[in-house]
This record gives structure tokens, C-alpha cells and sequence, in this order.
């Protein structure tokens, strides 16, 4: 069949060959530049093959099948933000308001009674969204300095919880040029996130602690991570009080959350920022580490229950299987695979140091 392509910038069927075998190409506009053809190499590899040929014209590529056919589509990559991102928006939004409502609940704030209390727990709800701001935005940031196209961060509320939030991500909808870029993305948001979380924390047990003598906080549990109780520990502080109706200050509990966000995203498996640290310090050895991570997880469980009464064994079971579920979606390849430098390697052990620091066995328990 006749090649067909009105793209004067698009790569010639001819130059794809060694990858990927082309006998059609479909030109519709709204659904990518379509190479209708069969994979020469294994089917992993093709993207990898014909990836910077389509990125050096502005291209980004995937593999896919469609009924029995092989398909590469080549979209445009857009850097910039188009119009206002009324989804990332509004998301921001509903997000201010679920943290803004689970500060009240450690505040003690009347917001029942007195709805306007709300806005008393800013300091909360302006901590926490900082710190997964500042996290998100290092992973934009980079992704710009390496112009891989990248969403603004979509925020994630959680209403009607002791945190209000599950967390932000960002999109990235290109082909990652090399182990470089996967590298400065992936460990720019944890970096940046603790960075955020350290100053967070310092100030919040400066601050005067909160007493809560009843509802839902007087019977949530913190357990705290080295990373806050050393930061407490070298400014004079405490975190844990023997008056049972006394907690932190809600800042604190805020670095709290940002520390338990970035040992879970620096997880090695799936799309987590820690697989892509991994990824691109060790290529393709990283799948048996991401295979060995839930067996981990469902190990720890099963000591909190033979050991710890059950205390937030629900918690890493329920991670244990996401990560399983996570593993299987794959993780970002990069088209190059030249290995990273020692400067990089040295960043990447540092960064899973830090993310141990933030691990806590019992990170929460609620009673009732």
C-alpha cells in the first residue's frame, strides 16, 4: 500500500525499517500520525529505536495493537500550557478545602457550629499543600529543563480525613530522552518535597502544641519517623507529650505527611518516583527489586500482626497489593540507556537514605 503522509516533518517510512516495518500511514490529525506496520526487533525496543527520530522533529511516539495490527502513533509535544488548566484548578480547590477541614480536626475548631472556624486551620492546609506543591513542581521543573511535555500538578482531596489528601501527581506524556532526564525527574520531587518538609517541620515544633480533649484526634496515634524526631531533636523539641490530650502543634503533623508522601513514592516500582530513580541507576536489574518490594510490604504486615497487636498491618497489606497492582503497569524506559555518572549515583543512594529516614513501621493507628 502506498505511504501517505502530508507531514513534510515526520520521518520517512523508509528510515524506521530496521525497527519497525511500515505498510500504511495514516495522517488523521486528531489521532496522532498512525504507522500502520510489524516490529523488526523485540517489541520492547521498537519505541526505544525509532523514539529520537520522531522526538528530534517534535514528535512523541508509543506502540500499541489494534485489532491484530501493530500501530506507532506519533502525536505533536507541547511544552507550554494551553488556556487555563480549569481541572488542575479545581482540584487545587476541593484539596484547600478537605486539608483546611482536617486541620480543623486538629485544631479542636467548632466548624459545626461555626463554619467560618475553617479558615483557622490555614496554617495546616497551607503546610501540607506547600510541601506537595514544592514536591510536584520539582518534578516539573525538570521535566521543562529536559522538555519532556508534563501536566501542572492535579491535587487529589480526600475528604472527611485526618490528612484531606492522598497526594498530588503530575502527567507525563512524552518519550523520556535518556537515563539523565529519568533521573533529574524523578528525584527532583522527593528532593524538593523534603526540603519543603524539613523547613516545615522545623518551624512547626517551634509552635506552641494543641490540645484536642476529644473527638476523632484524641484517638488518632503518630507514629513519627527519624527524620521528625531528629529535626525536633536537634531544636529542643518534643513530638510526643505525656498529657494524652496534647498533640503537636498541626504544622508538625504536616511535616508528618510529607514525610510518609516521600517514602511511599520513593517505592520502587511502577511510575513511583522511586522507580524511575531506580530505573535509571540500574536499567533493567530494577524488575527484580520491584518484585521483591511487595513481598516486603506483606511481610511487614504479618510482623505488626504477629508482633504489634495488628497496628497498621491493614496499611502495608493494602500498599503490598497496590504495589503489585503498580508493578504490573510497568515503569518509564528511557530511549537512551547510556548509565548515569557517579555524581548522579552518589544523589540517587542519598535520596533512598533520606527516604528510609522517613519510614515509620506504625506511621498511624485510629481507635474507636
Amino acid at each position: 500500500m502506498a505511504h501517505t503522509s502530508s507531514s513534510t516533518d515526520l520521518p520517512d517510512p523508509e528510515r524506521l525499517a530496521d525497527a519497525f516495518y511500515v505498510y500504511e500511514v495514516d495522517t488523521t490529525p486528531e489521532d496522532g500520525i498512525r504507522y500502520y506496520g510489524e516490529p523488526m526487533t523485540e517489541r520492547e525496543r521498537v519505541v526505544q529505536a525509532v523514539g529520537p527520530t520522531f522526538r528530534s522533529r517534535g514528535y512523541r511516539v508509543r506502540l500499541t495493537e489494534e485489532t491484530g495490527e501493530y500501530v506507532l502513533v506519533a502525536e505533536k509535544r507541547s511544552l507550554g500550557v494551553d488556556g487555563v488548566p480549569w481541572t488542575n484548578v479545581a482540584l487545587a480547590l476541593a484539596t484547600l478545602l478537605s486539608t483546611l477541614y482536617a486541620g480543623s480536626r486538629w485544631y479542636g475548631l467548632p466548624v459545626i457550629s461555626d463554619p467560618v472556624s475553617l479558615v483557622g486551620a490555614w496554617p495546616f492546609a497551607a503546610a501540607v499543600l506547600g510541601i506537595l506543591a514544592v514536591h510536584e513542581f520539582g518534578h516539573y521543573a525538570l521535566s521543562r529543563y529536559h522538555e519532556v511535555q508534563a501536566s501542572l500538578p492535579y491535587f487529589i482531596p480526600l475528604p472527611f480525613n485526618v490528612i484531606g489528601t492522598l497526594g498530588a501527581v503530575i502527567q507525563m506524556n512524552d518519550n523520556i530522552p535518556d537515563r539523565k532526564a529519568l533521573f533529574d525527574i524523578g528525584v527532583a520531587g522527593p528532593l524538593a518535597g523534603l526540603a519543603a518538609t524539613i523547613l516545615v517541620t522545623a518551624v512547626g515544633v517551634t509552635m506552641d502544641p494543641v490540645r484536642v480533649p476529644g473527638g476523632l484526634i484524641a484517638h488518632v496515634d503518630i507514629g513519627y519517623p527519624l527524620l521528625i524526631r531528629g529535626i525536633a531533636a536537634l531544636l529542643g523539641e518534643q513530638v510526643v507529650y505525656a498529657d494524652p490530650t496534647l498533640i503537636p502543634n498541626p504544622v508538625v503533623i504536616a511535616g508528618w505527611v510529607g514525610a510518609f508522601v516521600t517514602f511511599l513514592n520513593l517505592l520502587p516500582v511502577g511510575q513511583l518516583d522511586g522507580a524511575h530513580v531506580t530505573r535509571s541507576l540500574l536499567g533493567d536489574r530494577m524488575r527484580s527489586i520491584q518484585l521483591a518490594v511487595p513481598l516486603l510490604l506483606f511481610g511487614l504486615a504479618g510482623y505488626l500482626v504477629a508482633f504489634e497487636n495488628g497496628q497498621a498491618a491493614a496499611l502495608w497489606a493494602f500498599w503490598g497489593v497496590l504495589t503489585l497492582v503498580f508493578g504490573r503497569v510497568g515503569s518509564a524506559t528511557p530511549l537512551d540507556e547510556t548509565p548515569l555518572g557517579t555524581k548522579r549515583a552518589a544523589v540517587g543512594v542519598l535520596t533512598f537514605v533520606l527516604g528510609v529516614l522517613c519510614f515509620a513501621p506504625v506511621p498511624i493507628v485510629i481507635s474507636l
